[in-house]
């Protein structure tokens, strides 16, 4: 779409020098009904047709980079497993508190805040796909998960003329998005819990992006959720990563991560059960308003998978990965194979 240069809403987007702040902003630079995008960071956002303001998402003074300013996408987030968890945890919960006070401030009208579906939890009793209003019941643990969480918390207050979306994007793939899996798809084998059928659902950047120009144009507020339409099941998935599953029983698989867990080698063995339970969404409002997803499932993965070719230094857990969920997947992985070893020697094969 062509854009008007005399009409239309100004967006100001807080980490817009990040991968996926720059996809949104080369997104609402193309979007018509937006006039300009200024990109808030400390360093200059790559995308042509941008006006940078040098800010911190940290800093109270945010509150000056929004002078005319009709809107407010905020990116700053942190979800890099191998962060300081403690300093991480700050800086979310601080630059989203931030963001809303400063946008109130500002009196800029409209804010769009970035979370994730898996913030509705996976439980055995979810429906496919999970109604936008459903219950959030993911469980508030120390993790990146936890400061979504505390983001969506943030979000149900009132902000005097400030009208607040939450967008919460199905498992996210796309260029430069690391991690996007939790480390779940990072190994020689795929981790399975034997007897689970999983439900995998992917969000491209792109998607996404173009989810939140729909948000920014369409008026929209409050919860949002965005995916790919349907989902791929483990053979699929398997199919499309070109890699076979090692399983473990539920008993082992959740204990065992515990156990990673109590040594400081993994996030909570909760994570785990997002492996085992489904938790896909409809992206019911934003259709309604106009959007649909430019790449399937399979398109999404099949991205992810060219993008992160298997190789020896993704199997190596070193200082920093240990504290990741792929650490966790690699060791858990092991752990199944000497399960399966074990096995054939009681059966003398």
């Amino acid at each position: 779409m062509t854009r008007s240069p005399r009409t239309g809403m100004v967006v100001a987007v807080t980490g817009a020098a990040g991968p996926l702040g720059a996809a949104v902003c080369r997104v609402l630079t193309r979007t018509e009904g937006i006039r300009q995008v200024v990109g808030l960071d400390t360093t200059r956002p790559p995308v042509q047709g941008v006006t940078w303001r040098r800010a911190d998402p940290v800093d109270p003074a945010l509150a000056g980079s929004l002078r005319r300013v009709d809107a407010l996408v905020h990116l700053a987030v942190d979800v890099d497993p191998g962060s300081d968890r403690a300093t991480q945890r700050t800086a979310n919960n601080r630059a989203a508190s931030i963001a809303l006070t400063a946008a109130t401030a500002a009196s800029v009208r409209r804010v769009v805040l970035i979370t994730s579906a898996r913030v509705y939890g996976a439980h055995a009793d979810n429906p496919v796909p999970l109604a936008e209003d459903a219950p959030l019941r993911a469980l508030r643990e120390n993790t990146v998960l936890g400061d979504l969480l505390d983001i969506e918390d943030l979000a149900l207050r009132t902000y005097a003329g400030v009208s607040v979306a939450v967008l919460r994007p199905a498992l996210l793939v796309g260029p430069g998005v690391e991690q996007a899996a939790a480390g779940l798809l990072d190994g020689p084998r795929l981790l399975a819990v034997r007897g689970a059928r999983p439900h995998w659902q992917f969000c491209h950047v792109d998607d996404l992006a173009s989810a939140i120009a729909t948000t920014l144009i369409a008026g929209l507020s409050g919860p949002l959720t965005v995916g790919s339409e349907g989902w791929l099941d483990q053979d699929e998935l398997e199919r499309v990563l070109e890699r076979r599953r090692i399983e473990l029983p539920a008993s082992v698989a959740f204990g065992t991560a515990a156990r990673l867990h109590a040594i400081g080698v993994s996030t909570p063995p909760s994570e785990l059960s997002y492996l085992v339970h489904p938790w896909v969404v409809g992206s019911e409002r934003l259709r309604d308003a106009g959007w649909k997803p430019t790449h399937s499932n399979v398109e999404a993965l099949t991205e992810y998978a060219l993008a992160r070719p298997l190789g020896p230094r993704r199997l190596r857990i070193d200082a920093k990965g240990a504290t990741a969920a792929a650490g966790a997947t690699v060791a858990l992985v092991g752990t199944a194979a000497l399960v399966r070893r074990a096995r054939r020697r009681r059966r003398g094969v």
